[in-house]
């Protein structure tokens, strides 16, 4: 494996959860792929590995970015297939927690690898060096432990964790394939019981549990106090539980148990009572249906206990902690929650107090740097920020003295004096553990900067860290809705200021300036926005507001993470449409009578739109997390767009009564007439109008490739952070070209009223079946009324701006309808799509 980048075919051993989800994901990123599994005892011997691929296309959250990449997954066995294994760079063990099966399977498979594969464990908290003496000796400095978070493809943290005997390089060339190829955050993890995240994550949910019965809390109240209102996500601590598996929860805090004996705060790792009840039972929470929480009907209950049984959970935040909590200042709402005697700003504040006070104690045994500590829980448990970041935000010596007050008083567990260097670190020039020159790792006493890995040269912007600073290049212009800057090079790039990046009348404005001083001084202009999602499409709302010119600032910083909003995100299609009416909240220009407005912004937007396509350089749309009506048709009309895997892309516009409108349509029609070159265009039609007209939201980037939304040629990334870096060599690579600009389609063959009139009779059965409603119906053929072309003969050659009229035309119709206005009134207010 002489390139750090490429494996070129790899093994998973094991096809359980983990070992299938694993494969599925090494498969997304194209890589060709073995899953191994015992042999059936009957019938077909590769039954369990093809039962185990086919559970892999109906699992939710999506372990495939598409359906049909299960197909690619190769099946394999112990007794016929081994030899196979000698034409695998990348070999990963993930059958079942126990290291005598593990030991006899390093044996039986070590004579088929080749001499430069590498050998992984994904273990979860056996000790790897351990493990490693299990392995033939040959092939020890090969081997490592590699923790995958579930699900595989859509959390980011993966814990790399080194044996005594694992060679340097080894590990530098798993590391870059796992950052860049599989898109991963890795955190090199010290061989300590249950390794970093879950060391530190399942402890702050244990300290929870024991302070939650201390002060008397219902289980619902806490997951209400530690979930979003804290900054971390809404499963906070027991419908976490829940979601993980009580059994899994179970062996983790055993494993603790066990494995730290001596550990200061050792009473926290008895297993409660009723924890061990509900296992025995079998309630082991969703993958039973019964947990912690248990659905009633349509109503949530949540276990007393004490009593053993359920109530229904309804449970609130007293209104003053809520308040305080709401407090964007972190040093006067820590202050707050230390100061109120209210029990739920206690059991906040103590909380928060066992998790700093571990955390700095362990620092040392756990971890490299306060960093990876920190780094760890915001990727695997979601949080918006580390232990460590919270203390320092905070006000890190005020917390240390609250810290230290509460240990002399006796109202912390532990009593475990804080290390010296906790005080030494608050005395340096940014008080705490993070700072520009990098953060604290107490085995050197000195501040660690990140890694020098070739692979993070590729990473322009990392997650920052309080502490750190960021500045996103040098500014070239900047408006209140956008800056355009640039980093030294010839590459000129946008980022967008409006909420969720929504595009309104300034940032339409906006783009005209940026697009012509690009034209003017720059080989090429990319669309990046500093932290996710791309946009959520067209806020008309500002149709007429003017712009400003302010003074350069820096943009924000890019977010921590946003892998639970993304599995959030998948299982819901009403969020979808929900985001969609937000980015179209005119109901005041409606009531205005304002529809002339609107018409301007829409002409505008497409008048950016084609701009963009026909720009004398290189356009190119870098893409992340969701790109939404207006959103999406940026991204359509840009020469190239990059996307990261985990891209959420639609034109969503018919969910609330709408059709696109900023050359959505148009583009649609146009690609249908090249696809037909000399044919019918109809028959690309009728797919494209299917996925604009039922608002189908593409869920990876790969399946808005099916979607037609992205093209061929757009590129795909598996790393978020490499999303720019990647984007720009596109862009370069154009610009060296000698790029030129598409040519005017002057004669685009469109499918006229013959097409409409077939796409409306179809809509007339599933409307007479009562599939859609008159509405639907309604919409259904505006939609094919300006993707056929018009009212005209089948066949006939239109131009771009013909189309466009009819977009535009066609949206006014549909947003002056009473039940258009209904649909957008109904989602804003609920939250769910109205059918009307």
């Amino acid at each position: 494996m002489s390139n750090p980048f490429i494996v070129r075919k790899a093994a998973v051993l094991g096809a359980g959860v983990m070992g299938a989800q694993i494969a599925a994901h090494l498969i997304n990123a194209n890589i060709e792929t073995l899953l191994f599994e015992l042999s059936a005892e009957s019938g077909n011997p590769d039954a369990n590995v093809l039962k185990a691929i086919g559970k892999l296309k109906k699992q939710e959250p999506a372990p495939l970015s598409v359906i049909g990449r299960a197909n690619f997954i190769e099946p394999a066995n112990y007794e016929q297939h081994l030899e196979k294994l000698g034409d695998c760079d990348l070999v990963i063990e993930a059958i079942a927690e126990q290291l005598e099966l593990k030991s006899e399977l390093y044996e039986k498979i070590a004579p088929y690898l080749n001499n430069q594969a590498i050998l992984v464990s994904n273990t979860s908290g056996l000790p790897i060096n351990q493990l490693a003496t299990a392995v033939p000796e040959a092939l020890r400095s090969r081997f490592c432990g590699v923790h995958f978070f579930n699900p595989p493809r859509y959390m980011y943290l993966v814990e790399l964790i080194p044996s005594e005997y694992s060679d340097q390089s080894a590990l530098d060339m798993l590391e870059s394939f796992l950052v860049t190829s599989l898109g991963k955050g890795v955190v090199r993890a010290k061989d300590t019981p249950n390794f970093l995240a879950n060391r530190v994550g399942v402890f702050s949910m244990l300290a929870a549990m024991h302070h939650a019965r201390q002060f008397g809390l219902e289980f619902d109240l806490v997951d209400k106090l530690t979930g979003t209102l804290i900054g971390r996500p809404k499963s906070a601590t027991f419908r976490t539980a829940d979601l993980v598996g009580l059994d899994v929860l179970m062996h983790v805090v055993q494993t603790m148990r066990y494995g730290l004996e001596k550990d200061p705060w050792h009473l926290y790792y008895a297993l409660p009572d009723w924890l061990q009840r509900l296992v025995d039972q079998g309630a082991l929470g969703q993958k039973s249906s019964k947990g912690i929480y248990q659905k009633q009907g349509k109503d949530i209950h949540v276990l007393h206990p004490d009593t053993d049984t359920y109530q229904l959970a309804q449970s609130e935040v007293d209104g003053e902690v809520e308040a305080l909590l709401k407090q964007k200042d972190p040093v006067a709402r820590f202050a707050a929650l230390h100061d109120h005697p209210h029990p739920q700003a206690q059991f906040l504040w103590a909380i928060h107090r066992d998790l700093f006070h571990y955390c700095a104690v362990h620092l040392e045994s756990i971890a490299h740097n306060a960093r990876d500590l920190d780094l760890a829980i915001r990727w695997g448990f979601g949080w918006q920020r580390g232990p460590f970041e919270l203390w320092q935000a905070a006000g890190w010596n005020t917390v240390t003295d609250w810290i230290e007050a509460d240990s002399a008083a006796g109202k912390a567990m532990a009593k475990t004096p804080l290390p010296a260097w906790v005080r030494a670190v608050g005395q340096g020039a940014v008080p705490g553990v993070h700072s520009p020159k990098g953060s604290y790792a107490p085995v050197t006493d000195s501040l660690q900067p990140r890694s020098q890995l070739p692979v993070y040269r590729r990473q322009p912007f990392p997650d920052r860290l309080v502490g750190e600073e960021v500045v996103y290049g040098e500014t070239i212009l900047e408006t209140d809705a956008l800056r355009m800057w640039h980093t030294g090079d010839r590459i000129a790039i946008v980022s967008f200021k409006t909420k969720k990046h929504t595009i309104d009348n300034l940032v339409l404005q906006g783009m005209q300036q940026v697009i012509a001083e690009a034209e003017r001084h720059f080989h090429a202009l990319v669309i990046w926005q500093t932290e996710p999602p791309f946009s959520l499409g067209a806020n008309l709302q500002k149709a007429t507001e003017k712009p400003k010119v302010e003074a350069p600032q820096t943009p924000p910083a890019p977010p921590s993470t946003f892998d639970q909003f993304v599995r959030k995100f998948k299982k819901s299609a009403q969020s979808t449409i929900l985001q969609a009416a937000r980015s179209l909240d005119m109901a005041d220009r409606l009531m205005a009578g304002k529809l002339a407005e609107v018409e301007m912004m829409i002409a505008h937007f497409q008048q950016i739109s084609q701009q963009l396509r026909y720009s004398i350089i290189p356009t190119v749309a870098a893409v992340d997390n969701m790109a939404l009506g207006g959103g999406c048709e940026f991204v359509m009309h840009c020469d190239r767009a990059v996307a990261t895997m985990e891209t959420y892309i639609g034109l969503v516009e018919a969910g609330v009564g709408l059709l696109p409108a900023g050359g959505g349509c148009k583009e649609f029609a146009l690609r249908a007439a090249r696809n037909a070159v000399d044919g019918d265009p109809f028959l690309y039609l009728k797919h494209y109008f299917q996925t604009v007209a039922m608002a189908q939201l593409a869920k990876s980037a790969e399946h808005a490739k099916a979607l037609y939304y992205l093209k061929p040629a757009d590129v795909i990334v598996m790393n978020r952070l490499e999303l720019l870096h990647v984007a720009k060599a596109q862009a370069l690579a154009l610009a060296e070209a000698g790029y030129r600009p598409p040519l005017r389609p002057r004669e685009i063959v469109v499918a006229g009223a013959t097409g409409a009139a077939t796409i409306k009779s179809n809509m007339v059965n599933l409307l007479e079946g009562g599939f859609i409603s008159e509405h639907d119906y309604l919409i259904g053929s505006k939609i094919a009324h300006v993707m056929c072309g018009g009212d005209i003969v089948a066949g006939s050659r239109v131009d771009e701006e013909w189309l466009l009229k009819l977009e535009r035309a066609a949206f006014i119709e549909l947003l002056a309808t009473e039940k258009t206005q209904d649909r957008i009134a109904h989602t804003l207010k609920t939250g769910k799509p109205l059918r009307n």
